[in-house]
């Protein structure tokens, strides 16, 4: 005969219901009896409401985190005989700055642990950019990230293995469907439970507002990220984080296999200015974290260093970093009606309209095509004639060019007058 629960999830619902603090006990044992099956979807589901519409205190935050990590292992690179850095980005349209910023880190000899998911929606994952490569192989043991990492490459972006934090897998596939998944505590306790079963010393936050950000209200956003920089900090791990700008897509390629092709720019000394900029500001905060602020990133950068690890990492995970990315069969240029200024480009209708392409999945099991997507030939400031091409969509089927195009209606602005363009990183937040 089984020993009986010491708590009830009823009694844990009302206490949040009706605006209290769940007592450190209780909220162990809620997550840990969710994790094994004692406490059903259906009660899990309406705590998480509760905690959406109640909130909960900063100490509740820890312990929920807390208890999530402590569902499952826990990494630790302790033996690697280097400072472990890593960085998560909240994500948005065009985002694939782990792609440059991993191995442009690892080239000073700082180990870069970069766990990565797929995209589920507008927004692409990195492992999906990852896989247009020939080869390129998301799975890796513990054994092969700790080898990766202690040798020459030094940096690995694979796939989370299922025993981080296995509580937030499974609240988070509850929430997704249950309309929580706006709540901040739940958000940063997702987030950070990872990150910090990871082992890593230290992490940078890259959190974005704005039309293309899953926090668009930039008073949101920075709550979620002090309490992101919290939950790290108390449990010992050096946080800090950027609060950046995702209004406007970030560079000019959207998808998979052309945000490779931007991503391998940047490491040739190129690249968009803005791909450019945040990868510098997040790689001199990383760095920083791992005890060299006075590191010359753009060196790296323009000198071939960081292009030369980019190349090992790649190799180092089966993939042929100079094999042709996949192209698509079918392209749709749009081109400008009038002569005049860009004056705006909301990024989320681009980011829906290249989910629409085929660049993202609408459930988890779908594929994603790595040849769809959109490149941008403009962006908000510049000037166009009557006829220049504004961006291209790619697919495979042109069938899907309608839909795509009815996302952008009305999501790029021509004018007479330069927009004022706000800056890229708008604060660093601290502990």
């Amino acid at each position: 005969m089984s020993a009986p629960e010491p708590y009830d999830a009823i009694d844990v619902i009302r206490a949040k219901r009706d605006g209290g603090a769940v007592p450190e006990p209780a909220l162990r044992w809620m997550v840990d009896a969710y994790t094994r099956g004692y406490v059903s979807d259906a009660q899990m589901a309406s705590f998480a409401m509760a905690i959406f519409q109640r909130g909960m205190e900063r100490s509740e935050i820890q312990v929920l985190t807390d208890a999530m990590i402590a569902s499952g292992e826990r990494m630790d690179f302790a033996g690697l005989g280097k400072r472990t850095v890593d960085k998560h980005s909240t994500g948005g349209v065009g985002d694939k700055i782990t792609l440059p910023l991993a191995p442009l880190v690892a080239s000073f000899g700082v180990a870069v642990p970069q766990l990565s998911g797929r995209g589920l929606g507008h927004t692409g994952g990195t492992l999906d950019k990852l896989e247009a490569i020939p080869g390129w192989r998301a799975a890796l043991s513990n054994q092969e990230m700790f080898e990766q990492m202690r040798g020459d490459v030094g940096a690995v972006i694979c796939a989370a293995g299922s025993g981080l934090a296995p509580a937030d897998k499974k609240l988070y596939a509850l929430r997704d469907v249950t309309g929580t998944v706006e709540a901040i505590p739940l958000i940063a306790s997702s987030i950070m439970s990872k990150k910090i079963a990871e082992g890593t010393d230290a992490l940078v936050l890259d959190v974005k507002f704005g039309s293309g950000a899953f926090m668009q209200d930039i008073d949101r956003a920075r709550e979620l990220a002090q309490t992101m920089v919290a939950l790290g900090t108390d449990s010992g791990v050096a946080t800090t984080a950027l609060l950046t700008d995702m209004n406007v897509p970030l560079g000019l390629a959207i998808g998979n296999a052309n945000e490779v092709r931007e991503s391998v720019e940047v490491l040739a000394g190129g690249g968009p200015a803005d791909i450019r900029e945040l990868t510098i500001a997040l790689a001199r905060e990383m760095l920083t974290l791992a005890g060299q602020p006075d590191a010359d990133v753009e060196g790296a950068l323009d000198d071939g260093r960081a292009m030369d690890t980019w190349k090992a990492m790649i190799r180092a995970q089966d993939g042929d970093p100079d094999a042709p990315l996949p192209t698509a069969r079918e392209t749709h240029v749009v081109t400008a009606e009038a002569d005049g200024i860009v004056t705006g480009m909301e990024a989320l209708p681009f980011g829906i309209a290249a989910w629409r392409l085929g660049a993202g999945r609408a459930r988890a099991e779908d594929q994603v095509v790595h040849a769809a997507g959109i490149d941008l030939h403009v962006k908000p400031g510049d000037r166009v004639s009557a006829g220049q091409a504004l961006f291209t969509l790619s697919a495979e089927d042109e069938a899907r060019f309608p839909r795509a195009l009815e996302a952008l209606e009305g999501a790029w602005t021509l004018g007479d007058t330069a927009p004022e363009i706000g800056p890229l990183v708008r604060e660093r937040i601290t502990a």
